[in-house]
C-alpha cells in the first residue's frame, strides 16, 4: 500500500499513488506499507534511488541503522507493538530515507505511531512543510508509543505484586508471568538504545537545524527517561522473583520440618517397640514372666504414646511449632 502526502495551500493532502498526481512538487511524505514490487519500482524510478533490502534494515551495525550521503539521509529504526492474543511485543523494522526535504518510510506493518502522525497531520496540516519534520514526528511519536506500552507494563507489574502478596502459596503462573515481563522489559529497554542511537546521530547532520534540531533533542532526553523507567521495572520484577523465590523456600522448609518432627516424634516408640520385639535367653523364669505380664501390650503402648508426646510437647516449648 502506497501514501502520497503532499502540500497544497497550507493543508496536506493524500492521494493512493503517485499517478494521481501532476506534479511532484510540494510531496512531503511517501509512506509504503507492505509495499508491492510494482509500487516499489515506481517510487524507486521517479526518485532515483533504491530502497535497502530488508536484511540491511534489521541489521544492528552503526552503519546500517544510520547513513548520510550529500543527496539523502537514510536510517532505520524498530518501532514496537503489544500483541495481545500472544501477550508480547513484536518489533518491526522501518526504514527511513530524507531526499530534497521528502521523506520516505518502508514499513510492513500498521504502526501506531504513523497513525497518531497522520492524526496530527490533519489536525495541523500546516505546520508540516518538509519530509524532516515529519520525520522527526513519526520518531517523536514512536517514543511516546514506547512510553505508553512501558506505563501497561508497570501496571501489570503492579498488579503481579499485589498478587503476589495475596498468594497463600507460591504459584507456577506467577514465576512465568514475571519471566515474559522480564522479556518485555527488555525489549521495550532494547527499542529505546536502538532509537537512542539513530537518533544520536541524526543530531550530528546538518540537515536537522532549529526547531527542527530542539525537538529531537527533547526526543533523546525523553528517551533517556524511558531507559531509567525501564532499569527500574526490571528491577523491581527481580525483586519480585526474589520475592518469590524466597517464599517457594519457606513452603520447601514447612515441608521438611514435618517429614523431620514425624520422624523424630516415631523414633522413641520404635526404639521401644524393638526392645519389646527382641528375643534373648536370660532365664526361663524371667523370660516366662515377662511374656506373660497381663498388661505388657498396654503398658509399652502408653509408654510409647508418653515418649511422643513428651517430645511434641518439648518441640512446642521451644516454639519449633
Amino acid at each position: 500500500m502506497m501514501r502520497v502526502y503532499y502540500q497544497r495551500q497550507n493543508r496536506v493532502q493524500k492521494v493512493q499513488n503517485l499517478s494521481q498526481l501532476e506534479t511532484f512538487d510540494g510531496i512531503v511524505w511517501i509512506d509504503l506499507q507492505d509495499p508491492t514490487p510494482l509500487e516499489i519500482a515506481d517510487v524507486e524510478a521517479n526518485f532515483e534511488f533504491k530502497f535497502q533490502s530488508r536484511q540491511q534494515q534489521i541489521e544492528i551495525e552503526s552503519s546500517s541503522r544510520y547513513f548520510e550521503t550529500d543527496d539523502e539521509i537514510i536510517a532505520n529504526s524498530n518501532f514496537l507493538h503489544y500483541e495481545k492474543s500472544g501477550g508480547q511485543f513484536v518489533s518491526n523494522a522501518v526504514s527511513f530515507i530524507l531526499q530534497d526535504d521528502i521523506l520516505f518510510t518502508y514499513r510492513d506493518a500498521d504502526l501506531i505511531a504513523f497513525s497518531d502522525c497522520v492524526k496530527k497531520i490533519k489536525a495541523s496540516g500546516r505546520l508540516f512543510h518538509t519530509g524532516k519534520q515529519i520525520m522527526a514526528t513519526l520518531l517523536e511519536m514512536g517514543v511516546d508509543n514506547d512510553a505508553d506500552l512501558l506505563e501497561e507494563l508497570a501496571k501489570q507489574v503492579a498488579e503481579l505484586s499485589k498478587a503476589l502478596s495475596f498468594a497463600k502459596s507460591p504459584n507456577e503462573d506467577l514465576i512465568l508471568d514475571i519471566n515474559r515481563m522480564q522479556g518485555l522489559t527488555m525489549e521495550l529497554r532494547q527499542n529505546a538504545v536502538d532509537k537512542q542511537r539513530v537518533l544520536s546521530a541524526i543530531l550530528k547532520s546538518r540537515e536537522f537545524e532549529g526547531e527542527d534540531y530542539e525537538r529531537l533533542r527533547i526526543v533523546i532526553k525523553d528517551i533517556s527517561s524511558l531507559i531509567d523507567h525501564t532499569n527500574f521495572n526490571f528491577e523491581r520484577l527481580e525483586y519480585l522473583q526474589n520475592t518469590f523465590l524466597g517464599l517457594i523456600n519457606i513452603e520447601q522448609n514447612k515441608i521438611i520440618k514435618i517429614f523431620t518432627v514425624a520422624s523424630v516424634i516415631f523414633m522413641p516408640p520404635t526404639l521401644i517397640a524393638s526392645i519389646y520385639g527382641m528375643n534373648w535367653n536370660s532365664g526361663e523364669s524371667q523370660q516366662a514372666n515377662w511374656q506373660n505380664w497381663p498388661y505388657g501390650f498396654q503398658f509399652s503402648l502408653g509408654l510409647m504414646a508418653l515418649s511422643s508426646l513428651g517430645i511434641l510437647f518439648f518441640f512446642r516449648r521451644k516454639k519449633w511449632l
